[in-house]
């Protein structure tokens, strides 16, 4: 389960690779859950018109059927991903893909445990060329009854038991998850698709071909 990923070091990047100026606070480099971060949504009010804004939000999302600020905190860290595969059926994220409520998420890499020698090795997963990557997700929005509010996101994961290079890495014998890193030709398509079923189709593994993965010196 991916729940490490690294933010955009420069802020022109967010307009190189987005069309978007940065968050106007800096992030933290190493983005764990229920750290602030940000995600790119349609913009709001633009009916059909492929407009895009910049949204700051918790990592780890927070369903809107819960009760209570404290309630919140102790489940956000569990769901920082979603499985693709039900995402339609699972109570914490259908809301939010019935509603259309999809998200980018940009980032320069991910990490993952490699457990192959038997200790944990983290190793950063990016893009080949080095370019930051926008990873397919989910925003919510949840009110609680004392006017408390909190915006927030997951990422949407695939199997990667097949994968050619993403096999390699979670725990042995599990089932090996990747999340769903999307095209830059698709981020309009995928966030103004208009049925959710149509959604789907985004939902495919990204070329082990195009990614690159390196062990992370221990410091």
């Amino acid at each position: 389960m991916t729940v490490h990923f690294e933010s955009l070091p420069q802020p022109t990047l967010y307009l190189e690779a987005f069309g978007l100026p940065a968050p106007a606070e800096a992030l933290p480099r190493d983005m764990w859950p229920r750290k602030p971060g940000v995600f790119i949504r349609k913009a709001a009010g633009e009916g059909d018109a492929l407009g895009r804004e910049l949204v700051a939000g918790q990592f780890g999302l927070v369903p809107p059927w819960v009760k209570s600020a404290s309630d919140a905190k102790l489940r956000s860290p569990k769901l920082v991903t979603a499985r693709a595969e039900t995402v339609t059926t699972s109570k914490n994220f259908r809301d939010a893909w019935l509603k259309g409520q999809r998200c980018i998420v940009p980032m320069m890499a991910f990490f993952e445990d490699d457990l192959r020698s038997g200790k944990p090795v983290p190793t950063r997963i990016a893009r080949v060329d080095g370019q930051p990557m926008g990873l397919a997700g989910l925003w919510e929005h949840w009110a609680g009854a004392d006017g408390a509010q909190i915006i927030s996101f997951t990422l949407l994961t695939l199997n990667a038991n097949n994968h050619a290079l993403m096999h390699r890495y979670q725990h042995p014998g599990s089932e090996k998850r990747m999340p769903v890193i999307l095209g830059e030709g698709a981020y309009d398509a995928w966030l103004n698709v208009a049925h959710p079923e149509k959604a789907r189709e985004f939902m495919r593994a990204y070329a082990a071909n195009w990614l690159t993965a390196n062990p992370v010196e221990k410091k």
